[in-house]
C-alpha cells in the first residue's frame, strides 16, 4: 500500500546516511521531501548537501525542498516547519533522523560535548515535534517518527558511554509519552532502530572506521522500514519502539542479504541497545 504520494515528509538530518535514504524511498513513492539539515556547502570529508539530495529526490520522483536546519535552534525549526509546510501545504511526517554521537564516559566527555548531544537528540525530538504538531494535526494521517532504540536497561549499555545512551533513551521515552499524548490528534508516533550496525558516515568516523562498517548494513533497510511504517494508519500502529529486520519481517520481506554493505560471509554486528 502507498500513502506517500504527494504527502510531505519533513526530514531532520537529511543530507547523507539514513535520512537521504529515507527521503529517496519515500520519494519513490511521490512524496514532498523537505531535506533539513546543516549541509549547505559540501563538506571536506563527508559526502552529500541538502543541494544534492534534492537533485536525488527529484530525480527519483518526489518533490523536493532543501532547507538549512540546525536542531538546536529552537526559533529557526519553528521557521523551518512553517517555512516547508507553506511551500506544500502542509506537513504529513515528520522524521526525527538528526543525531549526534560521542562513545565516551562521564570521566572523558567534555560537558560542552553532553550537552550537544541532549541537544541534537533529545531536545531537538521535542523541539521538532512541537513544531510539527499543528500542521500535523491538519494532516489525514500524521507520523512522527525517531531514530532512537528500544529501552534496554541492562547496566553494559550504560557503563562506557553513560551521556550517549541517555539522550538516546530520553528520544525514546518522549516518543512513548508523545504517543499518548497526540493519540486524540490521530497522529502515530513511534521509533525506528537497526537491528544491525548500519554504515553510516558516524560509524565510519565516530565508532570503528570500514572494518566495523563491513560488518553491517546499507542505510537502504532503515529507509525501507521507515516507509513501511509511514504507511500504516494510527489504530494499526503507534507508541512502539520498533526495529528495522522486524518492521520488514511482518511486511513479508525474506531476503536481508540484499542490504549488506559489503558481500561476504562475516558475521553482521548487532546495533548498540540490542542483545
Amino acid at each position: 500500500m502507498n500513502t506517500l504520494n504527494k504527502k510531505t515528509v519533513f526530514i531532520t538530518g537529511a543530507s547523507r546516511g539514513i535520512g537521504r535514504q529515507i527521503a529517496l524511498a519515500c520519494a519513490r513513492q511521490g512524496a514532498n521531501i523537505v531535506i533539513a539539515a546543516k549541509s549547505d556547502t559540501p563538506h571536506p570529508k563527508l559526502p552529500g548537501t541538502i543541494h544534492t539530495v534534492a537533485e536525488e529526490v527529484r530525480a527519483a520522483g518526489g518533490q523536493a525542498l532543501p532547507l538549512v536546519l540546525d536542531v538546536r535552534d529552537e526559533e529557526q525549526i519553528k521557521k523551518r516547519i512553517d517555512e516547508a509546510a507553506e511551500h506544500f501545504g502542509g506537513i504529513d511526517a515528520l522524521i526525527n533522523n538528526a543525531g549526534a554521537i560521542r562513545l565516551a564516559g562521564v570521566e572523558k566527555l567534555k560537558v560542552s560535548r553532553f550537552d550537544l548531544l541532549h541537544q541534537v537528540n533529545a531536545r531537538a525530538v521535542m523541539a521538532c515535534s512541537q513544531a510539527a504538531l499543528p500542521w500535523l494535526k491538519q494532516s489525514e494521517r500524521g507520523h512522527i517518527l525517531s531514530m532512537s532504540p528500544p529501552l534496554n536497561m541492562d547496566p553494559k549499555w550504560f557503563a562506557h558511554f553513560g551521556p550517549y545512551t541517555s539522550t538516546k533513551y530520553a528520544m525514546t521515552m518522549i516518543s512513548i509519552g508523545m504517543a499518548q499524548e497526540f493519540k486524540r490528534y490521530g497522529i502515530a508516533v513511534n521509533t525506528l532502530w537497526p537491528k544491525t550496525v548500519i554504515a553510516t558516515a558516524a560509524i565510519q568516523h565516530e565508532a570503528g572506521g570500514e572494518q566495523l562498517m563491513a560488518q553491517g548494513r546499507k542505510p537502504d533497510i532503515m529507509a525501507d522500514a521507515a516507509v513501511s511504517i509511514l504507511n500504516r494508519t494510527v489504530d494499526e500502529l503507534t507508541g512502539q519502539n520498533l526495529i528495522d529486520e522486524d518492521v520488514l519481517r511482518e511486511g513479508g520481506e525474506t531476503d536481508f542479504e540484499r542490504y549488506r554493505y559489503k558481500a561476504g560471509d562475516k558475521p553482521l554486528l548487532p546495533d548498540l541497545y540490542l542483545d
